[in-house]
Protein backbone atom coordinates (compact mmCIF):
# COMPACT_ATOMS: atom_id res chain seq x y z
CA UNK A 1 0.00 0.00 0.00
CA UNK A 2 1.29 3.25 -1.14
CA UNK A 3 0.59 6.66 0.54
CA UNK A 4 -0.17 9.32 -2.16
CA UNK A 5 0.30 12.05 0.66
CA UNK A 6 3.57 13.89 -1.48
CA UNK A 7 1.29 13.68 -4.26
CA UNK A 8 -1.76 15.43 -3.04
CA UNK A 9 0.70 17.70 -1.50
CA UNK A 10 1.89 19.15 -4.53
CA UNK A 11 -1.39 18.84 -6.04
CA UNK A 12 -2.36 21.59 -3.54
CA UNK A 13 0.98 23.48 -3.33
CA UNK A 14 1.64 22.46 0.24
CA UNK A 15 4.67 22.30 2.05
CA UNK A 16 5.57 19.82 4.96
CA UNK A 17 5.49 23.03 6.78
CA UNK A 18 2.33 24.30 6.05
CA UNK A 19 0.45 20.76 6.30
CA UNK A 20 2.23 20.52 9.85
CA UNK A 21 0.84 24.14 10.85
CA UNK A 22 -3.14 22.31 9.24
CA UNK A 23 -2.64 18.90 10.96
CA UNK A 24 -0.13 19.53 14.06
CA UNK A 25 1.83 16.60 12.72
CA UNK A 26 5.61 17.12 12.50
CA UNK A 27 7.12 17.87 9.13
CA UNK A 28 9.53 15.01 10.21
CA UNK A 29 6.52 12.49 10.13
CA UNK A 30 4.82 13.83 7.55
CA UNK A 31 7.96 13.78 5.05
CA UNK A 32 8.30 9.93 6.39
CA UNK A 33 4.51 9.24 5.65
CA UNK A 34 5.23 10.56 1.83
CA UNK A 35 8.61 9.00 1.33
CA UNK A 36 7.36 5.29 2.76
CA UNK A 37 9.39 5.04 5.27
CA UNK A 38 5.91 5.59 8.19
CA UNK A 39 2.92 3.76 7.81
CA UNK A 40 -0.32 6.39 9.59
CA UNK A 41 -2.74 5.34 12.10
CA UNK A 42 -6.04 5.36 11.55
CA UNK A 43 -6.58 9.44 12.99
CA UNK A 44 -3.42 10.23 11.50
CA UNK A 45 -5.19 9.41 8.38
CA UNK A 46 -8.58 11.24 8.57
CA UNK A 47 -6.73 14.14 9.95
CA UNK A 48 -4.91 14.49 6.59
CA UNK A 49 -8.11 13.84 4.80
CA UNK A 50 -10.10 16.45 6.36
CA UNK A 51 -6.94 18.88 6.24
CA UNK A 52 -6.03 18.10 2.26
CA UNK A 53 -10.58 17.61 1.36
CA UNK A 54 -10.31 14.21 0.44
CA UNK A 55 -11.53 11.01 1.52
CA UNK A 56 -9.42 8.60 3.66
CA UNK A 57 -9.26 5.98 0.08
CA UNK A 58 -8.16 8.81 -1.95
CA UNK A 59 -4.93 9.01 0.68
CA UNK A 60 -3.24 5.56 -0.66
CA UNK A 61 -3.29 3.48 -3.33
CA UNK A 62 -3.70 -0.17 -3.40
CA UNK A 63 -4.76 -2.84 -5.82
CA UNK A 64 -7.23 -4.27 -2.93
CA UNK A 65 -9.54 -0.71 -3.17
Amino acid sequence: MKILLAELMESRGLSYRQLEILTSISKSTLHNIATGKRIPRMDTMEKLAEHLHVRIEDLYDSEYK
